[in-house]
């Protein structure tokens, strides 16, 4: 099974807004082999710059563009190609946005296998896998704790079992933070797993203070806490922490988690549509059982990262993904089959690869020019 060619669809809703969320453009990532199969994946970064980085033509040595370093290649071995482009990248990548790229890329490679063979890619790798996943949704906090208490009162009538609130105004005042996560803890109960996302905010004295603040309220997490890049801070922070550190979403390479894990994180968070794909969520999964650590996938743009998200659990022994609940199309109706939320659970695909199919009227409706 050869590679003909991959294709980069950058697609954009009108009037996109500076906010966090990554519905709004997204960049899917086709790519076609001989014998008439189409893997599909996506890269959640800068459209433009990704799109860039696979349609680039062939330049020096280890400076070429993803479509000219896999084109013509034997598609049957994903990891093989992974450290393919990998290597052909070293000038300009490594890191940043060359790894996004190779997500979208790496991800259809594993749909296009699955789809060769006619498995499941949780199948594909193994696994037994699980009908359905638990899933928790994203909130930002409100504006005041009466609106993150009727935030959170959404969360529990969608029957959701987890939900992490973040961002917004939380992170500047003691007082006004654990109001609002206290709010949020009321309307959803003592039963239901609640997270916080810190937003990057603090040093480690004051991620230490919230933490400690925070611990009564029974927090399943605190999520990035501190910069991406404080990797001492966090060596610092996690053995004192008294409720469980996550961090990672904006993560690559298995190195990248491997150096998270050995500052102390407690929860891993990759997404696979930014962390170099799926080939480095299986690899972040095996490091994580080794050090007793949980990995538990970022996933907040389109059901496409969905499902490849839902797949990874399945083959890895996961038990929660995040559902993003956006009413972008690229959200809702990019894929045909979404696998719906329902009583907080949520399907995984049964379908050869990813077992999705894309609606070709939203991609003409919404690609970029």
């Amino acid at each position: 099974m050869k590679i003909t060619d991959v294709e980069a669809l950058h697609l954009r809703i009108p009037g996109v807004q500076e906010i966090a969320d990554g519905t709004q453009d997204v960049l899917i990532v086709r790519v076609y082999a001989d014998n008439g199969l189409v893997g599909i994946g996506e890269v959640s970064s800068q459209p433009y710059v990704c799109k860039a980085i696979i349609e680039a033509p062939r330049s020096a040595e280890r400076r070429h563009g993803l479509r000219q370093i896999i084109v013509g290649q034997d598609a049957e071995n994903v990891e093989a190609l992974w450290q393919r482009m990998y290597f052909h990248t070293n000038r300009y990548g490594r890191r940043g946005a060359a790894i996004h790229a190779m997500s979208g890329v790496d991800t259809a490679l594993w749909d296009l296998r699955g789809k060769a063979v006619g498995q499941p890619v949780y199948q594909l790798w193994g696994g037994a896998g699980r009908a359905n996943m638990r899933a928790y949704a994203s909130y930002l906090f409100g504006d005041t704790p009466d609106e993150t208490f009727r935030l959170a009162q959404e969360a529990k009538r969608l029957g959701l079992e987890a939900v992490k609130f973040g961002w917004g105004p939380f992170g500047k005042d003691a007082q006004v933070d654990r109001d609002h996560v206290e709010a949020a803890r009321r309307a959803v109960g003592d039963n239901c797993e609640l997270m916080v996302d810190a937003g990057c905010k603090w040093d480690v004295a004051t991620a230490l203070a919230r933490a400690e603040l925070l611990k009564p309220l029974g927090i399943g997490w605190l999520e990035e806490p501190l910069s991406q890049d404080d990797l001492r801070g966090y060596a610092e922070l996690c053995p004192r922490s008294p409720i469980p550190i996550a961090a990672g979403e904006g993560e690559v390479t298995r190195y990248g988690f491997e150096d998270l894990i050995e500052r102390g994180v407690h929860v891993l968070q990759p997404d696979v549509a930014i962390c170099g794909g799926l080939s480095v969520c299986r690899e972040v999964s095996r490091m994580c059982q080794t050090a007793s650590r949980r990995a538990v996938p970022h996933c907040f743009s389109t059901g496409v990262n969905l499902a490849a998200s839902l797949h990874w659990m399945a083959a890895c022994g996961g038990d929660l993904v995040e559902y993003c609940l956006r009413p972008s199309p690229l959200m809702r109706q990019l894929v045909r089959n979404l696998p719906p939320l329902v009583d907080g659970h949520v399907s995984v695909p049964s379908g050869p690869g990813l077992g999705i199919e894309l609606d070709e009227e939203v991609i003409d409706e919404y690609r970029a020019n």
